[in-house]
């Protein structure tokens, strides 16, 4: 069923469920959320009354966690944590829509990687702290309290040492967590993707099972912890210490949520310098599959897919998702348009009072950057983007590290089995102080003959369409062009 454009222009995300899936969300009177950070984006998927799904889409700036309780969903962002709250009252409307989610609450725990999010009866904010590879809460006077780390983490540092990502409740208290890998040094969980993935046992401090490959969303449900082994694209639950699949996805999985006897899951497609070696790759290339972007909806009692959501365009990637009960149409306000200036609902307003701005409102004459909402150069079309090339100079294998999330194909893999041969020589693009592509050449010389080589070339998905690849590498051409001229 394919996505209506409420707007009559031209998608930049394309949505198409499956023959049955609006019935059974139908059916079964629920809406879904989820979050993708690679477009800064956070999806309301309902339904309409002409058998459509209705899709409501806002940026924010990196959302990943998702956490729905009651009238609020809690959302991690870059470097927020936000409470968005309903704000329509029983059998009030707005725009079609029977929720109204308004960002009203905002923690701001510094850019700390926050993965999976959840919230306690009492209402402690509890998450997955990755860069500092622990589980923490906030506390008034810090960015973050941390509460637990692996048995195997010696120290706090902003070094995603082992990737621990996901964290799973049990009666109300944080039982499970899972991490790519049980190493103590920074990114060490790199080189560990393919089987270094362990599920951890919080209370007893204890690793409880090994040999997963990057394990993400770990969930207890029906007396089972499941989760999903990303790099092999299974769903599946814990047996003990044994790893038991039940379905296998075709792309990297990760976001989980349940539905009485239904697991959904999310599904991403491969990013090379990320996902390079794992089983699933190999299985996809066997199968002659394609990895894909979307949700899939599993029946628990025979592993079968039964629904999905295939999503296509700019998205290629989600992190997580969660099921809204007894809502039909949910919406989100977001700060692109003066929404938020203007629904108003206090004590005694029976309901959403729509004020009215003026023409020209003071303080909006210059665009600023808004809390919560991605830069403009995240969202901007390539004729207002200011992108600004530069040379890099005295680059090196360790130098690059940082860098590793934008080289491709992945220069960390490189070096474990090429060693360098001569000077390299990048040139970056960057917009407003952030780098959004980065190339990098090898220079050497052999037998008295100069050698250029090609060895990195990326720039980030929500800019592919601009050129900027092509840019960059005709500027670091010339840049090689001039070198050999001088020699």
């Amino acid at each position: 069923m394919p996505l209506q454009s409420a707007s009559g222009t031209p998608p930049t995300v394309t949505m198409r469920g499956s023959d049955h899936l609006y019935h059974w969300l139908e059916n079964e009177r629920i809406s879904l959320a989820f979050t993708t950070y690679q477009t800064n984006r956070l999806f309301l998927v309902g339904r309409k009354a002409d058998e459509r799904l209705a899709v409501n889409e806002r940026l924010f700036d990196k959302p990943m966690g998702l956490y729905a309780r009651g009238d609020s969903l809690y959302m991690a962002t870059r470097y927020q944590i936000w409470q968005l709250e309903n704000r329509l009252a029983k059998d009030e409307q707005h725009q079609g829509g029977d929720r109204l989610y308004v960002p009203s609450q905002s923690h701001t725990t510094g850019d700390v990687n926050v993965h999976d999010v959840t919230v306690t009866q009492a209402q402690q904010i509890l998450f997955i702290n990755t860069d500092f590879s622990c589980l923490a809460t906030l506390q008034a006077g810090f960015s973050f309290a941390p509460i637990w780390q692996p048995p195997f983490i010696t120290r706090l540092a902003a070094e995603d040492r082992c990737h621990l990502n996901g964290l799973a409740m049990q009666d109300d208290q944080p039982m499970y967590a899972t991490a790519c890998s049980a190493t103590d040094e920074a990114a060490g969980w790199r080189n560990q993707r393919l089987d270094g993935g362990v599920v951890m046992h919080i209370p007893s401090n204890e690793i409880i099972a090994t040999g997963l490959s990057m394990p993400h969303s770990p969930r207890w449900y029906q007396g089972k912890l499941w989760l999903l082994n990303s790099g092999t694209g299974e769903f599946g639950y814990l047996d003990g210490s044994q790893f038991i699949p039940v379905t296998f996805c075709p792309g990297f999985v990760r976001g989980l949520a349940f539905w009485k006897n239904f697991a959904l899951v999310g599904l991403s497609q491969l990013r090379s310098k990320t996902f390079t070696g794992l089983t699933l790759e190999t299985r996809l290339a066997a199968d002659k599959m394609t990895a894909q972007c979307g949700l899939a909806v599993i029946d628990l009692n025979t592993g079968n897919l039964l629904h999905a959501l295939h999503i296509g365009g700019v998205v290629e990637e989600l992190f997580d998702v969660v099921v809204l009960p007894e809502v039909r149409q949910p919406r989100a306000l977001g700060f692109q348009d003066d929404d938020i200036d203007r629904l108003i609902s206090f004590p005694g307003s029976d309901g959403l009072i729509i004020t009215k701005p003026t023409v020209q409102r003071p303080g909006l004459s210059q665009p600023t950057q808004v809390a919560g909402l991605p830069s403009a150069s995240q969202i901007s079309d390539a004729e207002s983007m200011a992108v600004k090339y530069q040379k890099v100079f005295h680059l090196t294998p360790e130098n690059l590290l940082p860098y590793e999330a934008i080289t491709s194909p992945s220069l960390q893999n490189r070096w474990q089995t090429q060693p360098q041969r001569g000077e390299l020589i990048g040139v970056s693009a960057s917009v407003e102080g952030t780098m959004i592509g980065l190339v990098v050449a090898e220079c050497w010389q052999e037998n008295g003959q100069h050698h250029n080589e090609l060895i990195s070339s990326h720039v980030l998905p929500a800019y592919r369409q601009h050129g900027i690849e092509q840019q960059m590498q005709q500027r670091l051409q010339r840049i090689l062009d001039t070198n050999n001229n001088k020699s």
